[in-house]
């Protein structure tokens, strides 16, 4: 019976992955960080509702088996690039570094298609640099989840992605760029966890359709 941590939980992804863990038998407790509450009740579920900028807080709270990354935000929400740069890179990194000195062994993330330290654009190379860095943690399992456009019910409206997710299936009923087709919040949370079963490699990547492979689909 295994303790899941999770930051991110708001969001599509993160959201979705708690409603899986919290009905997964395998796991006795799902450990969730985050400013507000999922605003769920159930018996595994244990929030803790913190100021991610004050990391001597929390960050010994960071214990478990499995660390579920799924934190992230929008240029637009964030309002400029440096802000969204301290959620996505700064945030996630001091809870990865939390989780690898508390021993909790597996890291799973949620990353991004082509994501790359060297790119010239800047959300690639955010994630990049974020999977970069993670890599030198003493976690005894990695596993970067780089989905496709996101697809799934969110909060925000979302009107770029929208018309970007319209204009994608498109073209994927006649067959074209079927390895950039959208992906549902829920399939990249079932990959989440089935990454989180596989020790035989120290880190994995797994790109858009390794992902819908990993979560069955």
């Amino acid at each position: 019976m295994k303790t899941a941590i999770v930051i991110g939980g708001t969001g599509l992804v993160g959201n979705e992955l708690v409603k899986l863990l919290l009905d997964d038998i395998r796991y006795s407790k799902v450990l969730v960080f985050g400013r507000r509450s999922l605003g769920i009740k159930n018996e595994k579920l244990q929030e803790e509702l913190i100021d991610f900028d004050a990391p001597d807080e929390w960050r010994h709270l960071v214990k478990g088996d499995v660390l579920f990354s799924a934190l992230g935000t929008t240029m637009k929400k964030a309002g400029n690039p440096s802000a969204q740069y301290k959620v996505d890179y700064y945030y996630q990194y001091l809870f990865a570094e939390a989780a690898a000195t508390n021993k909790v062994p597996i890291y799973v993330l949620v990353s991004a298609p082509g994501a790359k330290a060297e790119s010239v654009i800047f959300y690639t190379r955010m994630k990049g640099t974020l999977e970069r860095d993670v890599k030198k943690l003493n976690f005894e399992s990695m596993h970067f989840i780089q989905p496709g456009l996101l697809h799934g019910d969110r909060d925000e409206k979302r009107a770029g992605e929208h018309g970007a997710y319209v204009v994608l299936k498109a073209f994927n009923t006649i067959g074209l760029f079927r390895s950039y087709r959208p992906i549902d919040g829920q399939t990249v949370a079932k990959a989440m966890i089935n990454a989180s079963l596989s020790f035989d490699k120290h880190i994995v990547t797994y790109t858009l359709g390794e992902v819908f492979h990993l979560a069955g689909e």
